[in-house]
């Protein structure tokens, strides 16, 4: 992926978005607590076509991101399909690449529709951390093994599997946690020795997350997220809003929350890191000249894409600073030409650390084999409508989110392009360009 996806899509091949909608996103274990992945998956293409009031007959494909895999049905996009009564011909799967796999969903979409293998498709992605299964202890597996098999057990045969269950610590539950099974970092500390090695502080952390708050209630008050969520249907009624935005929370508020990951000494705190979350976001992309024929408007185009890996017992979560600066070379594109940059915020530590690299004509030198560095990012314009601080992240859903709310964005504004950066468990860095796409299809940067 050498160039800009538009230099090499055919004429009217070129992969646009003409509409997205995402669920609410919730604390886990709240308000969509008895809504499983594949029910708010659902419940954000089943509202992607609603709004969009596609025939479903016309959709080609649907390719889906998840990290919590029902163990029952992996497949979360075909049990898509045959839940929301689609088309049975529609093929879809399932793609997995940490908290990049909604992005993930979306740019082997467009790869599909430019290569073309497909002409309509819903990307996206979701994750219920509420329906997390709980892990217990490999002896108890082992040991509970021939009773689930249906063994025929004598006296003896159980007095082997009571015997197997000591010491009792070994077979309990276990707490999940999201940590690096390569180093058995926990990414909240993965994020504090990048905040030591970059020097960001307490203060500088508990700043950006009030912003991400403020500018996500802001945009709320403005109805600019209407045209993207839909609704979710539980046993307790309509769940309709964001459940984490704070409209009330201050620097004093932030400043009174004790570190999570480091209690002796350590700068991550509750409030400028995401929490556990439950949602989905989908994305509907279409080959240009049939969104044209059906009188569909694109929002925005895909104009190129980069995923990349670092050593996660360096910096796990420093893979955007050299993603975001491959997806600019690949679009033929500076950081001074962006209009908008969107960074997901796993913690406010990892953003800020991403933005001094970015900056670092050292990181430029050492990690880029550049001379200079990529460049400051404008405050003004980054994450404007807030970001994962505020509305939360649910791992497969976040990239699809961000690509949805950037898209309308763009296509409010009329012009312009969007830089977005994600990173991701397992060292992942993943990076994309999006374009402003004007009423007659052409790209307007």
């Amino acid at each position: 992926m050498g160039s800009s996806l538009s230099d090499r899509a055919p004429p009217g091949r070129r992969a646009v978005i003409v509409g997205s909608a995402r669920t609410p996103f919730h604390r886990a274990f709240t308000a969509l607590v008895d809504v499983d992945a594949i029910g708010l998956g659902a419940a954000a293409c089943g509202g992607l076509l609603d709004r969009v009031g596609l025939n479903p007959d016309q959709v080609d494909s649907v390719i889906w991101g998840g990290v919590i895999l029902p163990s029952a049905a992996p497949n979360v996009g075909r049990e898509l399909v045959l839940d929301l009564r689609l088309p049975p011909r529609i093929e879809a799967m399932t793609v997995s690449r940490a908290c990049a796999s909604g992005l993930q969903a979306i740019t082997l979409a467009a790869a599909a529709i430019e290569r073309g293998e497909a002409d309509v498709v819903i990307a996206g992605g979701g994750d219920s951390t509420s329906h997390a299964a709980v892990q217990m202890g490999p002896r108890f597996g082992r040991a509970l093994a021939p009773v689930a098999l249906g063994k025929k057990m004598g006296l003896s045969d159980w007095a082997q599997v009571v015997a197997q269950l000591a010491p009792i610590s070994e077979v309990l539950p276990r707490r999940p946690e999201v940590a690096e099974r390569s180093t058995g970092e926990r990414m909240g500390e993965a994020a504090e020795r990048m905040a030591r090695r970059h020097g960001v502080g307490r203060d500088e952390q508990d700043a950006f997350a009030l912003r991400s708050h403020q500018r996500a209630a802001a945009a709320e008050a403005a109805g600019l997220f209407a045209a993207e969520r839909a609704p979710v249907r539980t046993p307790h009624g309509d769940v309709e809003a964001d459940g984490l935005v704070r409209t009330d929370t201050s620097l004093e508020r932030l400043g009174r929350l004790k570190p999570v990951f480091d209690k002796a000494g350590g700068t991550l705190t509750a409030g400028n890191s995401t929490p556990l979350t439950d949602g989905a976001a989908a994305v509907l992309l279409m080959r240009e000249d049939r969104a044209r024929a059906l009188g569909l408007r694109p929002l925005a185009a895909l104009r190129s894409w980069a995923y990349v890996g670092v050593d996660p017992a360096d910096q796990l979560l420093i893979g955007p600073a050299i993603a975001m600066p491959l997806a600019l070379e690949r679009a033929g594109l500076q950081l001074s030409d962006i209009d908008l940059v969107d960074i997901h915020e796993a913690f406010a530590a990892q953003v800020l650390c991403v933005l001094r690299a970015l900056a670092s004509d050292g990181w430029a030198r050492e990690r880029l084999g550049r001379d200079r560095a990529v460049g400051e990012v404008d405050p003004a314009r980054l994450n404007v409508l807030g970001g994962s601080l505020a509305f939360g992240h649910p791992f497969a859903a976040t990239g699809a989110r961000m690509v949805g709310t950037m898209a309308h964005e763009l296509a409010r504004r009329g012009h312009g392009t969007a830089l977005l950066g994600i990173c991701a468990a397992g060292g992942l860095g993943a990076a994309a360009v999006l374009e402003a796409v004007d009423g007659a299809g052409v790209a307007r940067a």
